[in-house]
Parts: C-alpha cells; sequence; structure tokens
C-alpha cells in the first residue's frame, strides 16, 4: 500500500503557504532595488535648463540676466518660417553687430532641442533652419557673454513669438 511511512515528514514546499512566506518578501525586495535604479537612472527632474543652486532645499536660479534685459528695456520677435529662424528686436537698444545665441527647448524630449547661433542680418539676426512646428517650444535668447536673456513660449502651429524678460517689467 501507499501509505507514508511513520518516521518521514511531507516537504514543507509542498505547502503553497510556505511558498508565500518565502515568496513575497522575496519578490519585494526585488521590486524595492528594482525602484531604486529606475530612480538613480532617471536624474533630476528640474524643469528649468538654467543652472540652479540648492540651499536648504529652495533652488536658486540666477536672475540677473533677466533683471538687465528689463533695465535694458529689451523685447524681440522670434519668427520660424519657411525653414528661416529669424529675430527682430521690438524695444530697447539692442547691439546689432554680434551675433546672438537661441535655445529652442522641446517641452518633453531635451534630445530635440536646437541650439541656434543666429548671425546679423538686415534689422535683426537670422539663421537657416528648419523647426518642427508640431510642438510647443520654450524660446531663450542671449548674446555670446550671456549679459541679458529674453524668453517666450512659441505654441504649436504659429510661426511668431514675442521675447521678453521673465521678470515683469509692467507692459
Amino acid at each position: 500500500m501507499n501509505t507514508p511511512e511513520p518516521h518521514k515528514h511531507p516537504s514543507a514546499w509542498r505547502n503553497p503557504v510556505m511558498w508565500l512566506v518565502v515568496g513575497l518578501p522575496l519578490l519585494a525586495i526585488v521590486a524595492g532595488v528594482g525602484l531604486v535604479v529606475v530612480a538613480v537612472r532617471s536624474g533630476g527632474a528640474d524643469a528649468v535648463s538654467d543652472p540652479v543652486r540648492r540651499v536648504s532645499q529652495i533652488q536658486t536660479a540666477d536672475l540677473g540676466p533677466d533683471a538687465a534685459a528689463r533695465k535694458l528695456g529689451l523685447s524681440a520677435v522670434l519668427r520660424v518660417e519657411d525653414g528661416i529662424v529669424e529675430v527682430l528686436p521690438a524695444t530697447g537698444r539692442f547691439d546689432t553687430g554680434v551675433a546672438l545665441r537661441l535655445d529652442l527647448e522641446h517641452p518633453t524630449r531635451q534630445a530635440e532641442d536646437l541650439h541656434l547661433e543666429l548671425q546679423p542680418a538686415g534689422p535683426g539676426w537670422r539663421v537657416a533652419q528648419a523647426v518642427d512646428g508640431s510642438h510647443d517650444w520654450v524660446a531663450r535668447l542671449r548674446p555670446a557673454d550671456g549679459s541679458w536673456r529674453l524668453q517666450g513660449r512659441l505654441p504649436k502651429g504659429q510661426h511668431a513669438a514675442r521675447l521678453a524678460p521673465s521678470l515683469g517689467n509692467g507692459r
């Protein structure tokens, strides 16, 4: 007959509760390690591309270029059309003899950001560059020395945007 011998006990691994007792804590450890790996590899979650300092859990950014642009009364119009990116001065006194740097930042994918060097042309600056109009762009304009900065948003499907200091000047 197939009766178990009295001195042999059935294996503990045949009991499904034992698999839960051992398996659930192991699964929790693996999931925790996986979350730590994902968190470490993802980098910072800053939405601002400017360098920032963290002091006592507070992020601080240098607003000096924005204040300088406000003091000079600078604003400009960004025009993007037919493979040409053009910036025209609107208010303030610009040095039209120097090149400007225009950063067009994709709202979600940093790999698609455009960093353009605009050369003086006529009343403003321009460069030949096609720009994808299927999404918004965050635009930042500054000279090579970074002494001032203008910012704006080019909405999806539009061909022009106003660039102004991020510090409001009441205009």
